[in-house]
């Protein structure tokens, strides 16, 4: 590039500003009486964002945005507003005057009050899902949060410490290859990570601190880049603590947690819109019945501090990760038969395990300035990984074993920017989005070895140091008129690769490096297309089109110079949301999507690692209802079918290794006035294939859950049981060729980690 990546980022913002002010010129209010307000808590004061806001005589409607802020058309002095909110009271006013401040309290859900309604919160997002369920359904952990996006299922494959492996619309997303996570706009996923591409560790997330999570399937959202295939998961932390807790469980395994949440500032600071907390986690286990403990520990900690500036919010947040463990690994399905190992909780290399550390800072500047919001964000990341494994054991050395190591260092440092304004031309409602940012990694070092004991590196396959900067500039626009919602977007992403190999020239990776061209750049330009037509409050129909893309490794990049580096993905969704009933809501869609590579992992021991896959496609059904069977009982399901394929292999040999292809989640939930609540939830993945020609089966399984809880103002006690019905189940199974050490030959087979058995834990909570 001629220009510095900072040069750049502020020149295309300026740029944005000035066509997002220009296309809001275009707009104004004309001869309609309008009210402005805002929805908050009535205990924390922070603001409701995407609160339905209704005239109660015209039935016109609107929502608030990210800081509660509404705009309501066509509203006279003797008319009444009602605010609808999922897990708060609603509330009706007289409208009195402009700049009201409506205060919402928490309580029953009631699907009556959920409104189909002709907004892009329908549309671009899924937070009327995500609303319902974070109500209904009660969170064990952070994974549980993933497990919230229906279709979304998690495999933890080595130990409690490594990030889970991400099923989602027939991809193994691996550990986040085709799936962007995010945390307060903190990107989680990493690039080119030691582990595997687009590795999403979720661990430094405290499950009580989250506030909410926004989800979307599919490349259909212009402020999501990156991973943004399969679709995205975000994440918002609380801002506000309404009270202090500390928390402590205990259960099965050896398995302890300690969680203190304390607010930092007084009543008085509060009152002048001043808050901090800190959050801590602390938690042992020996991970399950394995016969070499786990030892896994976890330490988080998380401090945040808000404050008003003006017309300004200015939002500070610090947190940091310690995770170590052991691990059994994967097992082939012949070493418990063969008694080479004495039952399916046992390790063949008891080395096998990971440490791994991550501190995040993360600054937000929320400004409004003449009906523009204008969003301002900086963060950076330091990361450490560490893992040991051991996939085929002697198959690649017979003498020393197959064991290797994969390390990282590493920093981030990113900058974003975005400016939204919202005006009225006549009848239509005009929604203007523009955005900007740069991310930078630099891994210092990034390496895979054969190891031996899990502490002696014998030889490096890979030995170097990473620099990747990622530049992108975004647009959208959304026009409300009647019943009809359209919106168009584009999105610029610029990348730029760089590996420095350090590995000694005697070691296979110098080989793969000799003479390539250590720097490689790529851009690619992502148009996205939705519509929405809503017939009624109860129903409405909308179509997705877009085109997304997941980044290649760095590695893979410059040993491939620079052959695919940003492959493209092309989507289309049609759905429906509907209302049949004042307590059922349904949503459907069918989908397609096309993916220019594959990103397709071979064992991790060997040179195959950096090879790319070839073209691929997938279409299916998505299907989600949530049910009010009365006032305190509640119900849900999701089924999803995909059928993933191969395109670039023949018929019969195109399936896609461990891709799924039916899954189902769903339970029943109860939440009493007096302090009862809980439920039973379930969890079902077809068989799948193992392998290309469906010659090995990944097994399927159906798990049950159960949770009890009792919640007073002053304390909780709850009960939480995984596999209720003590199944036999395989949580994440591959296909290795490996070769046990008393055999002469490797075999190709199905390697698995056993899911948990019967887990029961008691928890303790106390508020004050």
């Amino acid at each position: 590039m001629n220009q510095s990546p900072i040069r750049f980022c502020l020149n295309k913002m300026v740029s944005l500003i000035i066509v997002v002010v220009i296309l809001s010129s275009f707009s104004s209010i004309h001869a309609q009486s309008v009210i402005k307000g805002k929805v908050i808590d009535k205990i924390t004061k922070e603001p409701l964002e995407a609160a339905l806001v209704t005239n109660t005589q015209t039935f016109n409607n609107t929502i608030t945005d990210k800081e509660g802020n509404f705009t309501l058309k066509n509203i006279h002095s003797k008319d009444s507003v009602a605010v609808y909110f999922i897990g708060y009271q609603s509330q009706k006013i007289k409208v009195i005057t402009d700049n009201v401040v409506i205060e919402l309290e928490k309580g029953l859900i009631d699907l009556k009050t959920v409104i189909i309604t002709n907004h892009s919160n329908n549309l671009i997002s899924s937070k009327t899902l995500s609303s319902l369920d974070l109500n209904m359904q009660p969170v064990k952990s952070a994974q549980d949060m993933l497990r919230l996006v229906p279709g979304l299922f998690i495999a933890q494959h080595q130990g409690g410490g490594k990030a889970e492996q991400i099923f989602l619309r027939g991809f193994d997303a691996d550990h986040g290859t085709d799936i962007n996570v995010s945390v307060d706009g903190l990107p989680v996923n990493l690039v080119s990570q030691a582990h595997g591409q687009g590795y999403a560790d979720l661990h430094f997330l405290i499950p009580e601190t989250i506030a909410g999570y926004d989800f979307g399937k599919g490349p259909y959202y212009t402020n999501k880049g990156d991973f943004t295939t399969a679709g995205y998961v975000a994440y918002n932390t609380i801002n506000v603590l309404d009270k202090n807790m500390f928390k402590i469980e205990g259960g099965q395994f050896n398995t302890a947690r300690a969680v203190l949440m304390m607010n930092l500032l007084s009543d008085k600071a509060k009152s002048k819109g001043q808050n901090a907390f800190i959050a801590g986690e602390a938690m042992y286990s020996d991970g399950g019945p394995f016969t070499v403990p786990q030892h896994f520990h976890r330490y988080n900690l998380l401090g945040k501090f808000n404050t008003n500036i003006g017309n300004s919010k200015l939002s500070v947040s610090l947190s940091t990760l310690d995770s170590k463990w052991r691990a059994a690994g994967e097992i082939p399905n012949r070493a418990e038969a063969e008694g080479y190992i004495n039952s399916r909780f046992g390790a063949i290399d008891s080395a096998q395990g990971g440490y791994t550390t991550r501190t995040n800072a993360n600054i937000k500047l929320t400004s409004k300035l003449n009906n523009f919001i204008w969003e301002n964000q900086a963060f950076y990341s330091h990361c450490y990984f560490d893992l040991i494994s051991n996939f085929t054991f002697y198959y690649a050395d017979p003498v020393n074993g197959d064991e290797f190591g994969q390390h990282e260092m590493r920093d981030i440092y990113g900058y974003k920017s975005s400016v939204s304004h919202q005006s009225f031309s006549g009848a239509a409602t005009l929604t203007s989005n523009a955005g900007i940012g740069i991310r930078y990694d630099h891994t210092y070092p990034s390496w895979l070895s054969h190891t031996l004991h899990g502490n002696t590196i014998l030889n490096y396959i890979q030995l170097g140091n990473i620099n990747e900067a990622n530049e992108y500039v975004y647009a959208d626009e959304t026009i409300e008129s009647g019943k009809w919602l359209f919106n168009a977007g584009l999105r610029f992403d610029a990348f730029n690769f760089n590996y420095f190999n350090t590995a000694p020239l005697t070691d296979t990776a110098a080989k793969i490096y000799i003479g390539k061209n250590t720097s490689q750049s790529s851009a690619i330009l992502s148009p996205k297309i939705n519509i929405q037509y809503t017939v009624d409050q109860q129903t409405q129909l909308y179509l997705k089109m877009g085109k997304g893309f997941h980044s290649n490794d760095a590695r893979v990049v410059i040993a491939n110079q620079g052959y695919q580096i940003l492959p493209a993905a092309y989507g289309a969704d049609l759905g429906i949301n509907w209302k049949p009933a004042p307590r059922l809501y349904f949503n459907a869609a069918l989908w397609y999507l096309y993916l220019q590579q594959e990103f397709t992992y071979g064992a991790d021991f060997g040179d195959e690692s950096v090879e790319p896959g070839g073209r691929t496609q997938r279409m299916g059904v998505d299907v989600s209802a949530r049910y009010q069977l009365t006032d305190w009982l509640f119900m849900n399901m999701n089924v999803d079918v995909a059928n993933p394929r191969d395109l670039d292999a023949v018929k019969g040999q195109n399936y896609l290794p461990l891709a799924p292809r039916f899954t189902s989640t769903g339970g029943v939930y109860y939440r009493f006035k007096n302090g009862w609540n809980g439920g039973i939830s379930y969890r079902y993945m077809h068989d799948r294939p193992a392998n290309e020609d469906y010659t090995l089966t990944a097994l399927g399984y159906f798990v049950t859950d159960l949770t009890a809880n009792y919640t007073k103002r002053k304390y909780e006690i709850s009960l939480a049981i995984e596999n209720l019905f003590n199944q036999q189940w395989n949580e994440a199974q591959f296909e290795y060729i490996s070769r046990l050490k008393h055999e002469t030959a490797p075999v190709d087979e199905v390697s698995y980690t056993p899911g948990v058995p019967f887990f029961a834990k008691l928890k303790l909570a106390v508020f004050f």
